[in-house]
């Protein structure tokens, strides 16, 4: 019923969009020049309707239509990459907002000055994993430091990870209970009335691959267990593909390893204002905005190139 429902609705969307261009068509077709400026609105409606539909076609991956885990890990760098991670998840969280997708911090471990070390992030809504995938990867930052006393200029990185958050029901994953290890504990808080006093964080790790998966909201603990299996599939799905990909890869004779510093993007605050993707050459002078959570056209310039 999920499945149908859900290309029910895109068939119902694109027989409307065709309607209104039948009815538009008929319009122009009747010669009154006192419809133009009519038609001409019509016209601007209907091409900016295609372009949503032309972008929203190219999601077209097994999981794209799903909700998306969304994981930021701070790299080397101490408090600056701590800092980066921290304004990368504000970035997510408003493009996500902007979106009208909802979103839910699943674990958070603070830096211990400022900033984060990781956060892992639940993003609700429709192609939130076809959109979020292709932020997937390294992401440089280069500005003066706020922590450095001697104000010098510094580069941080940070790691942004992007999984479907397939259904335990639907994943091509099959977990043996035997096969992973399960720890209880109380979820660090802030202190005073904001410590969790039951014990409901989550730790899974699971054996074979060494894969730790940890959930730490402040839910009881059957949903923490729940969510973190949920993420344990889509890492295990994930290294499944990846392994897939390799041995493709190798057959083409085109295997490059991924390796950490390998940047997908760079977000240049000094000595010039500039963010740049590095697979597809697009870049943006307004570093703020993008900051602000404006990554559509970084996004869109990534599905196309792919």
């Amino acid at each position: 019923m999920k499945q149908y429902n859900a290309v029910k609705a895109e068939v119902d969307s694109w027989r409307g969009f065709a309607r209104h261009l039948d009815d538009t068509l008929e319009l122009a077709q009747l010669g009154d020049e006192g419809l133009r400026a009519e038609l001409e609105a019509e016209i601007s409606a209907i091409e900016a309707e295609l372009e949503k539909r032309s972008f929203t076609a190219m999601l077209s991956g097994k999981y794209d239509r799903d909700p998306a885990i969304l994981a930021i890990h701070a790299g080397a760098g101490g408090t600056d990459s701590q800092d980066w991670a921290a304004m990368l998840e504000r970035m997510y969280l408003r493009w996500a907002e902007k979106r009208g997708y909802e979103t839910e911090i699943l674990d958070l471990t603070e830096g211990e000055e400022a900033g984060i070390k990781s956060v892992t992030i639940a993003v609700n809504g429709d192609y939130a994993f076809g959109y979020l995938r292709s932020e997937k990867g390294v992401h440089r930052l280069v500005r003066l430091s706020p922590f450095d006393a001697a104000h010098r200029r510094h580069t941080s990185f940070a790691l942004v990870e992007v999984l479907p958050q397939v259904a335990m029901d639907e994943a091509e994953v099959e977990i043996d209970p035997g096969d992973i290890k399960v720890d209880v504990y109380k979820s660090s808080g802030a202190g005073g009335q904001n410590v969790q006093k039951n014990a409901t964080a989550i730790r899974i790790t699971h054996i074979p691959t060494g894969i730790v998966v940890t959930c730490q909201n402040e839910r009881s603990q059957t949903q923490n267990r729940e969510f973190a299996m949920r993420i344990l599939t889509a890492r295990l799905l994930e290294l499944r593909q990846a392994e897939k990909e390799e041995e493709r890869a190798v057959l083409r004779g085109e295997y490059t390893k991924a390796e950490w510093g390998s940047q997908i993007r760079s977000y240049v605050l000094h000595p010039y204002q500039m963010v740049k993707d590095h697979r597809t050459e697009h870049e943006s002078g307004n570093t703020q905005a993008v900051l602000d959570g404006d990554l559509d056209e970084f996004m869109e310039a990534y599905l196309r190139q792919k």
